[in-house]
């Protein structure tokens, strides 16, 4: 550590579990929250440090695993905090810096990532033969025991696999802590109001060892269900037929109405020839 200002500081020096933040950053613990991994493994010579202005300092650590920690990834780090006083907001001001610490124990690696919470939303169009956009929402949640990031594949089609659409690229997920979810929400456009849809989403999990190379492990899959009821074309419709409808009731009505009278004109005829026929025997 170094003071490149013209006044003393004095640090407190602490270690912290890390985290990941809504966005997609790695945080680490404050003082008052309490760790359980690496902030508690990790321990610093010492718990405060004055460095003189121009000066530098070095802190040493130790990291003590305990011989019960479970296998797998754990992230952390040590911070050096500065607390100031804000006398505008009436309030202490604490500024930090960290070193990532990154810890794999030995043991089984299972890495693993689910797909949960998984729902497709259909919003369509007034155009009765266009299509439309459909919003895909899921959760990815790290319930393995290492650190995972993954490549994501989203479509949507209708029943049997039908017109089907693919999303466009999307971005990958920060690279989450075991334990550690990441909601993901997909637009896919141009999708067909099939009535029924699936959408299907596929993830690759991404595991990086400790040299730095990524491995792709076996993709993780899941479906949901929706409804895409292309509405204006189904009113054209049901109005087409309740048209048809009319028409061939109003034929039928226009029929039995001449009938009727046809039935009527035939027996006067008939009546008038029988009084006809009734005079002249007289």
């Amino acid at each position: 550590m170094a003071n490149r200002g013209t006044a003393a500081l004095k640090l407190s020096v602490y270690a912290a579990d890390g985290f990941t933040t809504d966005a997609g950053q790695l945080d680490l613990l404050t003082r008052d929250k309490k760790s359980v991994a690496i902030g508690a493994w990790a321990h610093a010579g010492t718990d405060s440090v004055v460095i003189q202005p121009g000066k530098t300092a070095q802190v040493p650590f130790r990291i003590s695993v305990p011989g019960n920690a479970r296998p797998g990834d754990y992230v952390g780090g040590v911070l050096t905090a500065l607390t100031q006083a804000n006398q505008a907001e009436g309030i202490n001001v604490d500024r930090r810096l960290g070193i990532r610490i990154k810890l794999r124990v030995g043991g089984e690696l299972t890495p693993n990532l689910a797909i949960e919470d998984f729902h497709v939303r259909y919003d369509g169009t007034l155009n009765p033969f266009g299509t439309g956009d459909a919003t895909v929402s899921y959760r990815i949640h790290n319930t393995g025991n290492a650190a995972l990031s993954g490549q994501q594949d989203v479509s949507v089609s209708g029943p049997f696999g039908i017109l089907r659409v693919r999303a466009d690229e999307i971005a990958a997920p920060p690279e989450l802590l075991p334990g550690e979810s990441w909601d993901v929400t997909v637009p896919v456009h141009g999708v067909t109001p099939a009535v029924r849809l699936a959408s299907t989403a596929t993830v690759t999990p991404l595991l990086t060892d400790v040299s730095g190379s990524t491995t792709s492990l076996k993709p993780v899959q899941a479906t949901a269900h929706g409804w895409a009821v292309p509405w204006t074309l189904t009113l054209a419709v049901v109005a087409l037929i309740a048209v048809l409808v009319g028409a061939l009731l109003y034929r039928r009505r226009s029929r039995s109405q001449r009938r009727t009278r046809e039935d009527a004109r035939v027996r006067d005829a008939v009546a008038k020839a029988l009084r006809g026929q009734g005079t002249h025997t007289a």
